[in-house]
């Protein structure tokens, strides 16, 4: 819950370069009275402005600095969630904007827009859109909810029942299961090691001396079994090792026949370069009849010759390569099953590994069998019953972390499936509906307006008087609308609350028994207003004449030589 206790400004629009400082959680219900353009509802602005940059009213930044004094504006908010006491500095004429919790600055290296979002999302946990639907109703320049768009309706309730983080939820949620999950094997795993030897010790201790060779018996049977299941895993081990040795073999020749394919490989490269080199030389004797270099003759006769010698020499080339193809074809089909030899010794090694990993095991465990067989009778009942005693006291402690593990992950669990659900806000809209239309309804009637109100999950709203007639929002008189707004708001709030999101102490009320509530709604709305507990409700009015009597705190505010004051 956001608990706000003060707001202070100064040269903030009327306000001069004295400080109006009005303390926001100090009296249940306060009466803010004054003349028109007195600076009553300057509250709302320095509100608004100093936790989201921006005035309550239509009003721009440079129009907030009063224009006399020309600099200088200042507004401080101070609040309390928790045990976190925070102030959020802003200024114009100088620019500054500053959060600090319990003194200490919050990290400003951020970009104001960003520092920002660390306000409204990680402090705040409410925007200027949620503020002002579920703190403040107020004056013409604030737009009711009827009248938002339903988009914008949407994400008010979003942000009021708290489901728009859900996508990071389910990545947190996620996370945190695999966490528990891998702490509750760990914890089990510690919990069956502490069971097991609390049950040795607690054996040990109830045992009489009788029963002490029956304990040997078993230890030294025990052993006996291990250390005939050590040499049978030892002969497993030989086995496979015997089958090693036999693939061994079948590859013994593996760097033979890398070697032989690697010279194969060189030699059919030369002689893919000589069968290239003698097609050129004949088809130069093909293509010339004289010498290029030295323009003689060449006689048709040699040609003949040459052109018989090269092409003996290529189909010689042809013939060795042919054969060398074979030979290659041989040699790689030999690679091929060496490389299957090899995979098949490298399944070997791994499950000889893993048998000897097992027997080491069993020869560990031998060796604490026979060290507990030397110990066993030189161990003292004191100092046994002690360490039961501290046994139980951990197998205690890791019951209640398994237990509670196990709670924690069937909560996350449940969270994750809900998470999963893609229509997820929408449900959840669902369930609150009937809630939040019980609740409009009950706050219309306390004003004594007598329709039947319901928003669907599109937000849209359906309204039947007494005789089951139709309307909607627009079709009713201000003073209706205005009932309709207040049953809104006030149900926002009860929901916030309920959901522990936007909730907070403060409630503005700006102006709203001046205009379009009668007598009867007045007196009524007052009467709501009595019920609200733990509430620090502001109403501003310039009709101090008609309630001052009907509150027991009241703020004036004063025009003194074009500066606003509260009058003392």
């Amino acid at each position: 819950m956001i608990i706000f206790k003060n707001v202070k400004w100064k040269n903030f629009l009327s306000t001069g370069n004295t400080s109006t400082s009005i303390d926001l959680d100090r009296n249940p219900q306060t009466l803010i009275v004054g003349d028109n353009g007195a600076g009553k509802s300057t509250i709302l602005d320095a509100l608004c402005f100093g936790l989201f940059g921006k005035p309550f009213r239509v009003i721009s930044k440079n129009q907030l600095i009063n224009s006399i004094n020309g600099s200088g504006t200042e507004v401080e908010v101070t609040f309390q969630i928790g045990t976190k006491n925070y102030k959020i500095f802003r200024s114009i004429k100088p620019n500054k904007f500053e959060i600090y919790c319990d003194d200490v600055m919050v990290n400003q290296e951020a970009h104001a827009r960003d520092y920002q979002k660390i306000l409204e999302q990680q402090i705040l946990k409410l925007n200027y859109g949620s503020f002002t639907q579920v703190v403040i109703l107020g004056s013409a320049s604030w737009a009711p909810f009827m009248q938002l768009k339903a988009m914008k309706r949407r994400e008010v309730v979003e942000e009021i029942l708290d489901i728009k983080i859900f996508s990071m939820m389910n990545m947190i949620v996620k996370t945190h299961i695999k966490n528990i999950v891998d702490e509750t094997r760990e914890v089990s795993h510690k919990f069956e090691v502490t069971q097991t030897e609390f049950d040795l010790s607690s054996k040990y201790i109830n045992e009489s001396k009788s029963e002490k060779a029956k304990i040997r018996t078993d230890k030294k049977r025990q052993i006996e079994q291990n250390e005939k299941e050590i040499v049978r895993r030892e002969s497993q081990i030989n086995s496979l090792k015997s089958t090693k040795e036999e693939y061994l073999v079948k590859i013994s020749d593996a760097s033979k026949i890398e070697q032989k394919l690697q010279k194969m490989l060189g030699i059919r490269a030369t002689l893919v370069e000589k069968h290239k080199s003698h097609s050129n030389s004949a088809q130069f004797f093909k293509d010339n009849e004289s010498c290029p270099t030295c323009d003689q003759e060449i006689s048709q006769s040699f040609k003949d010759e040459v052109l018989f010698n090269k092409q003996g020499q290529l189909e010689e080339l042809e013939d060795g390569m042919k054969q060398l193809k074979v030979e290659m074809e041989n040699t790689q089909k030999r690679q091929s099953e060496i490389e299957s030899n090899s995979n098949k010794i490298r399944e070997l090694d791994v499950e000889i590994s893993s048998i000897g990993y097992s027997k080491s095991e069993l020869e560990k465990f031998n060796i604490k069998l026979e060290t507990e067989l030397t110990q066993l009778d030189n161990k003292e009942k004191s100092a046994d019953e002690s360490n039961l005693d501290n046994l139980q006291t951990k197998l205690n402690d890791l019951d209640t972390q398994q237990s509670s593990l196990k709670d924690e992950q069937q909560y996350n669990e449940a969270a994750k499936a809900m998470l999963q659900d893609t229509g997820i806000k929408t449900k959840i809209i669902k369930q609150y509906l009937p809630i939040m239309n019980k609740l409009i309804n009950a706050y219309l009637q306390s004003m004594e307006f007598y329709v039947n109100f319901n928003l669907d999950e599109n937000f849209n709203e359906t309204i039947k008087s007494r005789f089951r007639d139709d309307f909607n929002y627009a079709s009713f008189s201000e003073g209706e609308k205005m009932r309709i707004d207040l049953a809104l708001l006030f149900t926002w709030r009860a929901i916030a609350k309920m959901k522990n999101s936007t909730n907070t102490n403060l409630l503005i009320l700006d102006e709203i028994f001046d205009s379009s509530l009668d007598g009867t709604g007045t007196e009524e709305f007052l009467k709501i207003l009595g019920t609200l507990e733990n509430e620090n409700i502001f109403v501003i009015s310039h009709k101090g004449d008609q309630l001052t009597d009907k509150f027991r705190n009241s703020i004036r505010f004063e025009k003194i030589r074009n500066f606003s004051h509260v009058a003392t």
